[in-house]
C-alpha cells in the first residue's frame, strides 16, 4: 500500500485520482476506487496505540479494546470510497472536537495515571486535524462532482451493559435535517430491519440508544450544506464483546447483507438527490477487479481444474458387466470398476483451505469463493469413495436426495396420458453428429463433435476438451435428436465457451448447485425450442424414482426389475438407468434434472436469467452474478439460447404439464435473504 503525506493525498483528491494509501504516520487509510457520492467511514475501528503513551496509560489493551469498534472497517470494505482510522480512540477520539478529543476519564475509568506532556497531546491533536482536513477535501470533491454526498459514519456498541433489549442497528438523527433527509432515514431503517442473522432477532431503530451527537456530523454540518452524515451504530452481535472474539458465521452473513443495504441506500440517495438521476446499484460499487480476487481465482483453478466428477464416477467396464448381467438373466450384481483418482485428497483439501479467501474485500464475492471451496472439498470426498462403501453417503452430502415434492412431480408426470405422435423417423449417431456440427457452425461455436463408445448417456459435453461427445449406435427420434442439440450445444457448450472467456476461472470450475442449474437450463431450452416431449419429462421422472429405489434397496437387480417390470422400460433402457443411479456405489445426482427444470422455469418467469449463462453457475448466485456483470468484473454471456427472448410455441397440454411441476423450496433457499435485502 502507498504511504503518502497529507499534502499528497489532498492533491490527488483535488485531481480526481483513484488510489489507495496510508497516511505517513499510519493514523488512517484511504481508498478511492472510483468517485461516487458515497463515502464510508469507521473512525473507531483502529486499536493502534503509540508506544510513547503506554507508560502513561492506566488502561490495559483489553480494557481499551472493549470500548473500541473492532471490525467496523470490515463492514464497509467492499465500498469504493472508505476512510478508516487506525489509531485507538483512547489516544484521541475522532468523534469529539479537538478541544476534548483526548480523554481524561472514559466510561467511569481514569485513562491516564500520568499527565501527558504538551508535545504528546499536540502530536495526537495534529493527527485528529489531519484526518478532518482529508475528510473535508473528500466531501468538497464529491459535492463539486455530484452536487451532494452521503457519509456513512459507522460505529458499533456494547449491549451487555444495558438491562433491556436494544436494537441491532441504531441511526442517530438528532443533528440531521429531517425535513430534507427523512426519506433516506426511513429507507435505511427499512433495509436494515430486513437483514437476517443466524439465531437472533434483528431490529433497526432511530434514536433508541444513541442520538447521533458525535463530532463528525457536527463538523460536516457546519461546513457543507449538501452532505448527509448518517451516524449508524451496529450492536456487537458479531463478536463476544467481553473477550473480543469474533463470531465468523455471523460476521460473514452480516457483512454480505450490510453491503447490500449500503448499496441500496446509496442508490436511492443518488437517484433522488444527486445531479445524476440514472443511478444503478452497480454504479455505487467499483468496476476495478480486486487483485485479491484474481489471486485466489488463479490458485483455485490451478488446483481443481482437472477434477471432473463423471470421469471418475462412470464405470470403465460397463460393456463386460452388461454382457454378464444379461447372460445370468438379471440374477447378477454387476461389479463395476473405476478410474484411479490421481489426486492426494488430504493435500488437495489442505491447499484448498490455505487459499487466502479472507483477503477478498467484497463479502459477497468472498462468500462465493468460500462456497466453491467447500463444494470442492465435498467433491473430493465423493470421488475418494467411488466404488467403495460410503460413496452413497458422500453423494447424499453433495447432491442431496429427492424430496417429497420431487417424488410427487415424478408421479404426476408418469400418470399423464400420452398426447404426442409416435411416428417419427429415427436419427442415427452419424446424422446427429452432422446436426451438431451444423448447429455449432450457425451459432459460431468453436468446438469439437466426436463419437464415443464409453458413454452412459446419449451425449455429453467435455468441458476441458470443448467437445460434444455422442454415443455410438444411437437410434433416437427426430425430436429427441433436436432436443440433444439444444441441450448439449445450446446450454452446456454455450456455458463452457462463455466460462472460458471469463477472467475469473471459477465459472469454469462451477459454482455450488451448478449441476441442477445446468441441467435445468438445458431442459428448459429443450422446452423453449419446441423439442420437449412428455416422454422426455417422464424419463426425468423415472430418474427421480430410480434414485429413490436405489436409496431404499441398494440393489442393482431390484432397481433394474423395478424399471423393467413396473415402468415397462426395455432391457437396455432399464439397464442404462440402473447404471446411472448405482454407479460409484449409489449416485443420487439424477433426481436434480426434474427439480432443475422446474426451478429454471419459475426463475425465468420472474426475472431475466440470461446472466446464468456466463459459465457453470447456480440459480442461487444470480444476484451476485448480475452485480458482477453490471460492474464489468465478468463479461456478459456471448452464447445463450435465442429461445430465451422468443420461446417456440408449445402445445397447450405440454404448457399445462410444465406449469404443474413445482420446484423444491430448498433449491432456492441459499441466497433468498440476501436477495431480498438488495431488492
Amino acid at each position: 500500500m502507498l504511504k503518502l503525506s497529507e499534502e499528497e493525498i489532498i492533491r490527488r483528491i483535488s485531481l480526481g485520482n483513484t488510489f489507495e494509501c496510508e497516511v505517513l504516520d499510519g493514523s488512517f487509510c484511504l481508498k478511492i476506487e472510483t468517485y461516487t457520492p458515497i463515502l464510508c467511514t469507521a473512525v473507531h475501528a483502529g486499536a493502534r496505540f503509540r508506544k510513547d503513551l503506554l507508560d502513561s496509560c492506566a488502561l490495559s489493551e483489553s480494557e481499551r479494546l472493549y470500548e473500541e469498534d473492532p471490525y467496523t472497517d470490515q463492514l464497509i470494505q467492499a465500498m469504493p470510497m472508505t476512510l478508516i482510522a487506525k489509531d485507538s480512540r483512547y489516544e484521541y477520539d475522532l468523534n469529539r472536537p479537538v478541544a476534548n478529543c483526548i480523554y481524561r476519564t472514559a466510561w467511569g475509568k481514569d485513562v491516564w495515571h500520568k499527565k501527558l506532556s504538551s508535545k504528546k497531546r499536540n502530536d495526537s491533536i495534529q493527527k485528529h486535524r489531519c484526518f478532518y482536513r482529508v475528510l473535508d477535501a473528500l466531501v468538497e470533491r464529491i459535492e463539486s462532482q455530484f452536487g451532494t454526498s452521503i457519509v456513512f459514519d459507522i460505529h458499533s456498541y456494547n449491549h451487555l451493559r444495558h438491562d433491556r433489549e436494544t436494537p441491532t442497528f441504531n441511526i442517530g438523527s438528532e443533528q440531521i435535517d429531517k425535513e430534507r433527509w427523512q426519506s433516506v432515514i426511513d429507507m435505511s431503517l427499512s433495509k436494515l430491519a430486513k437483514i437476517e442473522l443466524p439465531n437472533m432477532p434483528v431490529s433497526a431503530k432511530e434514536n433508541d440508544i444513541f442520538f447521533g451527537r458525535g463530532y463528525m456530523i457536527s463538523h460536516i454540518n457546519s461546513r457543507y450544506q449538501n452532505t448527509l452524515v448518517l451516524p449508524l451504530e451496529v450492536k456487537k452481535v458479531y463478536m463476544d464483546e467481553l473477550s473480543g472474539e469474533i463470531y465468523p458465521l455471523v460476521m460473514q452473513s452480516l457483512s454480505q447483507q450490510f453491503k447490500a443495504c449500503l448499496v441500496a441506500i446509496s442508490s436511492f440517495f443518488a437517484r433522488r438527490f444527486t445531479t445524476k438521476k440514472r443511478f444503478r446499484k452497480s454504479d455505487v460499487l467499483a468496476e476495478r477487479m480486486e487483485p485479491a480476487i484474481l489471486n485466489v481465482d488463479k490458485s483455485l483453478f490451478e488446483l481443481a481444474k482437472g477434477l471432473e466428477t463423471l470421469y471418475y464416477i462412470n464405470p470403465i467396464n460397463i460393456p463386460t458387466e452388461r454382457k454378464q448381467f444379461f447372460k445370468c438373466n438379471g440374477n447378477y450384481q454387476p461389479q463395476f470398476r473405476y478410474r484411479q483418482l490421481d489426486v492426494d485428497p488430504y493435500q488437495f483439501r489442505e491447499k484448498l483451505y490455505r487459499l487466502p479467501v479472507d483477503t477478498i474485500r467484497d463479502p459477497s464475492i468472498q462468500s462465493l469463493y468460500r462456497n466453491v471451496i467447500d463444494g470442492l472439498s465435498q467433491k473430493i470426498d465423493l470421488l475418494v469413495k467411488a466404488g467403495q462403501p460410503g460413496f452413497m453417503y458422500e453423494s447424499l452430502k453433495y447432491y442431496g436426495e429427492p424430496s417429497h415434492t420431487d417424488e410427487l412431480n415424478a408421479q404426476f408426470l408418469l400418470h399423464a396420458s400420452s398426447f404426442e405422435s409416435i411416428n417419427e423417423k429415427l436419427v442415427s449417431t452419424e446424422e446427429l453428429h452432422a446436426r451438431m456440427l451444423a448447429a455449432a457452425n450457425i451459432w459460431d461455436m468453436r468446438c469439437k463433435v466426436e463419437t464415443s463408445s464409453k458413454l452412459v448417456a446419449s451425449a455429453m459435453v467435455s468441458n476441458s476438451r470443448k467437445a460434444v461427445l455422442i454415443a455410438k449406435g444411437l437410434q433416437i427420434s427426430d425430436t429427441d435428436a433436436n432436443a440433444l442439440v439444444h441441450h448439449e450445444l445450446g446450454v452446456h457448450m454455450a456455458t463452457t465457451l462463455n466460462a472460458a472467456s471469463q477472467r475469473l476461472k471459477v465459472f469454469s470450475l462451477g459454482l455450488p448447485g451448478n449441476t441442477m442449474s445446468q441441467e435445468g437450463l438445458a431442459i428448459l431450452n429443450e422446452f423453449h425450442s419446441g423439442n420437449a416431449t412428455l416422454k422426455r419429462l417422464q424419463g426425468l421422472a423415472l430418474r427421480v424414482l430410480a434414485v429413490r429405489n436405489m436409496l431404499e434397496y441398494g440393489d442393482f437387480r431390484q432397481t433394474f426389475s423395478f424399471l423393467k417390470e413396473e415402468h415397462r422400460l426395455s432391457q437396455d433402457e432399464a439397464f442404462k438407468l440402473a447404471v446411472r443411479v448405482h454407479r460409484g456405489g449409489g449416485f443420487t445426482k439424477d433426481y436434480v434434472y426434474l427439480n432443475g427444470v422446474s426451478s429454471a422455469l419459475e426463475l425465468y418467469k420472474n426475472e431475466d436469467i440470461k446472466n446464468l449463462y456466463v459459465g457453470k453457475t447456480g440459480f442461487n448466485y444470480l444476484p451476485i452474478i448480475n452485480e458482477m456483470v453490471e460492474r464489468q468484473l465478468i463479461a456478459a454471456p456471448k452464447y445463450y439460447p435465442r429461445w430465451l427472448d422468443q420461446p417456440a410455441k408449445a402445445s397447450p397440454e405440454l404448457n399445462y404439464i410444465m406449469s404443474c411441476i413445482r420446484p423444491s423450496r430448498r433449491a432456492n433457499s441459499t441466497y433468498q435473504g440476501k436477495h431480498k435485502v438488495a431488492a
